[in-house]
């Protein structure tokens, strides 16, 4: 198996797009959550 740095370099651009709509959609989850939590909390 070769490694071909040429194809590694054009498929970095790509990987890093979807790394990022891993932790955008990862961050937006957070949030929903802490949001029905903050509302949907009972005082006591």
């Amino acid at each position: 198996m070769e490694i071909s740095i040429e194809k590694l370099m054009e498929s970095l651009p790509i990987m890093g797009k979807g790394m990022l709509g891993i932790f955008v959609v990862t961050g937006v989850i957070i949030l929903f959550v802490t949001l029905l939590n903050k509302i949907g909390a009972k005082k006591q």
